[in-house]
C-alpha cells in the first residue's frame, strides 16, 4: 500500500528563502512576542484543515508580551513589512559591502575557524554547563556523553542517568524520560 502524501500548504520562495529566514531570525520578526507562540497555539487547536487553523489563529493569538496584544491580518502585514525595510535598507548594503570585500583567505580562515575554534568553544561550554553547573545542582545523576550519532540525529549532548531514569541535555534544552 503507497504511502499518502501529505499536501503541502507552504509557499516556496526560491532563492530569496535564505534571505527572508536570515532577515527574520536575525530580527526577531517571527518571535511568539510578535506572532504568538505558533506551536502552542496549533496544538491547542488541533486543526483537521488550515482553513480552521488560519480561522483559530486569528481569533486566539495573542504577542507573548507583559501586555499581550491580539494578532490580526493586518499585525502579520506589518512585520512583513518591517521584514522588507530590514532587507532592503540593513540586509542588501551590508550584504553588498561584506561581498565585494570576501576573500579566499577569509573563507579558509572561516572554515578553520568553524571548525577548531568554535567546536572547542562548544565543546568547552558544554563541558561547563554539566560539569560546573549540573552535576553540582544533581550530585546524584550520572551524566555521560551522547552517542555521536545520538547528538546528530537529535541535538542530544549529554545523557543523565538517575537509577533507572534518564534524561538528556542538548545546547537548547533538557529533557527528563523515565
Amino acid at each position: 500500500m503507497p504511502k499518502p502524501i501529505n499536501k503541502r500548504f507552504s509557499k516556496e520562495f526560491g532563492k530569496k528563502e535564505k534571505v527572508l529566514n536570515y532577515t527574520t531570525q536575525t530580527y526577531q520578526l517571527s518571535r511568539p512576542n510578535k506572532v504568538g507562540a505558533v506551536m502552542a497555539l496549533i496544538r491547542e487547536c488541533q486543526p483537521k484543515t488550515i482553513k480552521e487553523w488560519e480561522k483559530w489563529y486569528f481569533e486566539n493569538a495573542k504577542t507573548n508580551e507583559k501586555t499581550p496584544v491580539k494578532i490580526t491580518k493586518k499585525s502579520l502585514r506589518e512585520l512583513g513589512e518591517r521584514l522588507h525595510i530590514k532587507i532592503k535598507e540593513i540586509v542588501i548594503p551590508e550584504w553588498t559591502e561584506a561581498f565585494s570585500q570576501l576573500t579566499l583567505q577569509d573563507c579558509i580562515d572561516y572554515i578553520y575557524n568553524l571548525t577548531i575554534n568554535r567546536t572547542y568553544d562548544g565543546f568547552i561550554r558544554e563541558k561547563s554547563v554539566i560539569e560546573d553547573n549540573l552535576a553540582k545542582k544533581f550530585p546524584k545523576v550520572k551524566f555521560e556523553e551522547s552517542d555521536p550519532e545520538l547528538d546528530h540525529a537529535g541535538d542530544i549532548d549529554y545523557l543523565g542517568w538517575v537509577e533507572k531514569k534518564s534524561f538528556w541535555y542538548s545546547d537548547k534544552t533538557c529533557y527528563f524520560k523515565s
